[in-house]
């Protein structure tokens, strides 16, 4: 794949301009895998180099070894002690952030009390992602890498959807970030490129267009 052709499919699926600023999906197909089989699933993390041009949003459930860092470097906080006090407001925290942290040594706790609505939402404090933290993380490093973080999960069906960006990235950075998933997801399936079907990139209002690899 070469960043030339991504360009090429990025201006063309501009030409329609939007009255509003849309994201950059990148979407790939898979081929011969067996996705019910547990060495061949692909479930990871990548941060991307660029961002996606808007920074995501970290909510931290946390207790008091960890409160006042949170409160420096994450959008939202949950004292432990004030769990009970969320417990209606657990469907639009789930909406409006993007990643949960939790301190390790509570997570019973919080799985208890958010776990019902998190859980199926696929917003649950995630060891893959690093969201699972001891009482003396360091959450400065952790909170920016996760504004950069994306996730690239086969579900049902052996396909990957994830955002790559944002238009207001720019082309080139846009470009770099495929170019960044592609050779990710290349080292994580089993037989690398040979598991890779076709390789698409859409906007929010577009079809997909079908990149040269």
């Amino acid at each position: 794949m070469e960043q030339k052709n991504i360009l090429e499919a990025l201006n063309k699926l501009k030409e329609k301009k939007r009255n509003f600023t849309q994201s950059v999906d990148i979407i790939v197909n898979l081929d011969k895998i067996d996705i019910k089989k547990q060495d061949q699933k692909v479930d990871f993390f990548h941060i991307l180099s660029n961002g996606i041009g808007k920074e995501k949003k970290v909510c931290a459930l946390v207790d008091q070894e960890l409160v006042e860092d949170a409160k420096k470097y994450c959008d939202f906080v949950i004292h432990q002690k004030e769990f009970d006090s969320y417990k209606d407001q657990i469907k639009k925290l789930a909406n409006e952030y993007d990643f949960f942290i939790a301190q390790a040594n509570i997570m019973t706790k919080v799985a208890a009390a958010f776990g019902t609505i998190l859980g199926p939402k696929g917003k649950m404090p995630n060891p893959k992602a690093g969201c699972v933290v001891p009482p003396k993380a360091d959450l400065k490093s952790l909170v920016n890498d996760l504004r950069k973080k994306v996730r690239l999960q086969v579900k049902n069906d052996p396909v990957i959807r994830c955002i790559i960006g944002r238009e207001n990235l720019g082309d080139e950075k846009l470009a770099q970030n495929v170019l960044e998933i592609y050779n990710s997801l290349l080292e994580k399936l089993p037989k690398g490129k040979e598991n890779v079907k076709n390789v698409m990139i859409k906007l929010t209002m577009t079809k997909p267009i079908k990149l040269e690899l």
